[in-house]
């Protein structure tokens, strides 16, 4: 999928871009001609607590700077005010506006105690994953928005795991994970609210099943370029998606001229694939939540059928 300079002038800030979805949304900004802020706690002279070298802020600047675009990286831990209002300063310095606000970022999965009741999980493990969900998308809204409602047609864009209506009908234990991704979805309505008299737009976006490089490398022990091998460990993982796929996502909406009507909503990559045409780099568009809820969890055998 050609993508055009729809975004070419557009400030953005993709807080939590080292890897995954944040990567792949700052680089297809820059595919769309956008300058793009990417921030995070791993560069190549640290590693996060998340323990990946392998992936850096630097990279993934250079890789939205591949792509067409203006790639700045800024090394921000997202839990130290300070450093957000530093990178919010340099943002306005140097550019003056900031058009669009992408809240990804997260390190949590490393402290979930995936089998544990709530009573059992370790606490601070889980206090401390609830501040990397949660803590941190505040602490960046608190000194982005000012900047960003600055000039109407703004968007800013929480990023969480499942849509509104598969998280109210479903636990995504544990009990700290289950808080933390659906603090986002609340953030957005609450957000959509609050910026919408200045002409601004807040929505909650997730991608479907996510071939992150942590769930490609160590969860299945694949590649992208072998990645069907891994519906041998899980059937169900031919729903996935790349983290491109959300990233289109992410330009299309942003790209978008009407996106005000989405003020307030939880969307995901595959239902916005149904509204904006777009597809994964395969050619497909998986709709993984639906898959989800009307196959997996109904006990089906594995078939995308209608589905990707």
């Amino acid at each position: 999928m050609e993508t055009t300079q729809t975004l070419t002038g557009k400030i953005a800030l993709v807080a939590g871009a080292t890897r995954g979805a944040g990567r792949a949304m700052a680089v297809e900004l820059g595919r769309a001609g956008a300058t793009v802020y990417v921030t995070g706690r791993t560069t190549r002279e640290h590693t996060s607590e998340i323990g990946r070298a392998t992936e850096t802020i630097e990279e993934t600047a250079e890789l939205v700077e591949a792509a067409g675009g203006r790639g700045i990286a800024v090394p921000t831990d997202h839990l130290e005010p300070e450093q957000v209002e530093a990178l919010v300063e340099r943002v306005d310095r140097e550019q003056g506006r900031l058009d669009i606000l992408v809240n990804d970022i997260w390190g949590g999965d490393i402290h979930v105690e995936w089998d544990k009741k709530m009573w059992e999980h370790d606490l601070d493990k889980g206090l401390r994953l609830l501040r990397l969900g949660m803590e941190t998308h505040i602490v960046t809204s608190r000194y982005a928005l000012p900047l960003l409602i600055r000039n109407p047609g703004g968007l800013v864009v929480e990023v969480t795991d499942g849509t509104e209506e598969y998280n109210r009908a479903n636990y995504r234990k544990p009990f700290y994970y289950d808080l933390a991704k659906a603090a986002p979805l609340r953030m957005a309505h609450d957000l959509a609210q609050e910026v919408e008299e200045y002409g601004c737009t807040a929505l909650c976006l997730t991608p479907g099943w996510l071939r992150s490089e942590f769930m490609l490398d160590t969860a299945f022990k694949v590649t992208e370029e072998n990645w069907l091998d891994g519906t041998e460990q899980n059937p169900h993982f031919a729903i996935s998606e790349t983290p491109t796929f959300v990233g289109r996502a992410l330009v299309a909406l942003a790209a978008d001229p009407d996106v005000k009507r989405w003020n307030g909503a939880s969307l995901s990559s595959g239902g916005l694939a149904k509204e904006y045409g777009f597809t994964d780099v395969d050619g497909s568009a998986p709709d993984a939540w639906r898959y989800i809820a009307e196959v997996e969890q109904t006990g089906k055998e594995a078939d995308v059928t209608g589905y990707r």
